[in-house]
């Protein structure tokens, strides 16, 4: 009787180890505008999930660490992890920075004070429902300056990899590795990477991330936001850091040769 109850056991747990490895790996993508639909490089990066269907690109634009969260938004993302049960795993992409900096009306957070304090916070409240926190570091700006890339994005990138480092979650390093390739690809190059094209005459830093009147046509074109040449060069970007950051999840990729 001992025997067959020990069978019957084992047969149930390698059943329910079958089952488990079954499930898909899904990934949720939390962000401002330089991750969201339309305008960043989230879809991109679904693209290059095996299972599509399994990634949820929740960023949107215009948010900031704070105000993703005030708006009910990270209430949406705590429901999926709560309704994880057909998953494997889950992985929560997290970057914030751009809507951080000073000068943004119900955005802007403290540097010292608060985003760091939003980001861990997020972090930690992942864990604590069964997912897995990727931080990432903010996709750089494109504005150039005497040749030179200018990173005004450096302090919250930095205290992005102090808040991963604090959590102990995975580090995605986008805003060194972009900011090397735009300065290596210079300002003509990165140009071609906006949502429009560049208007003749435009060439003023301090319009980088507005939309610009060129007589009286606006254009959609600024050096934050991404245009499909762009949001594919930088998922490429994003899926490459994943890869390294979370090896145990790379095979959930495309290889570069199918995307």
């Amino acid at each position: 009787m001992k025997l067959l109850i020990s069978c019957t056991t084992a047969l149930a747990l390698l059943a329910g180890g079958a089952h488990a490895a079954d499930k898909p790996v899904r990934f949720i993508l939390v962000g401002d505008s330089t991750m969201a639909s339309n305008s960043g490089y989230g879809d991109a990066f679904c693209a290059r999930v095996n299972r599509a269907n399994t990634c949820i690109n929740l960023a949107k634009g215009g948010r900031s660490s704070g105000s993703f969260r005030a708006e009910g938004r990270w209430a949406e993302v705590e429901g999926l992890l709560r309704g994880a049960d057909a998953y494997s795993k889950t992985y929560v992409l997290i970057q914030f920075g751009h809507n951080d900096q000073p000068g943004k009306p119900g955005r802007s957070t403290d540097l010292k004070t608060e985003f760091p304090v939003n980001m861990e916070r997020y972090a930690r409240e992942v864990k604590a429902l069964g997912g897995v926190p990727v931080l990432v570091t903010p996709l750089t700006r494109r504005t150039f300056k005497d040749g030179v890339l200018e990173n005004t994005l450096t302090p919250w990138a930095d205290a992005t990899r102090a808040s991963a480092a604090s959590q102990q979650a995975p580090l995605l390093e986008l805003n060194a590795d972009s900011y090397a390739a735009v300065q290596a690809m210079g300002q003509d190059e990165a140009d071609t990477l906006a949502m429009a094209p560049r208007p003749a005459g435009y060439g003023d830093p301090a319009a980088a991330g507005k939309v610009e009147v060129v007589g009286a046509a606006k254009t959609a074109f600024d050096r934050t936001h991404l245009g499909a040449k762009g949001a594919t060069y930088f998922a490429r970007m994003v899926v490459d850091e994943f890869k390294r950051a979370v090896p145990e999840a790379a095979g959930q990729l495309k290889p570069e040769n199918e995307q």
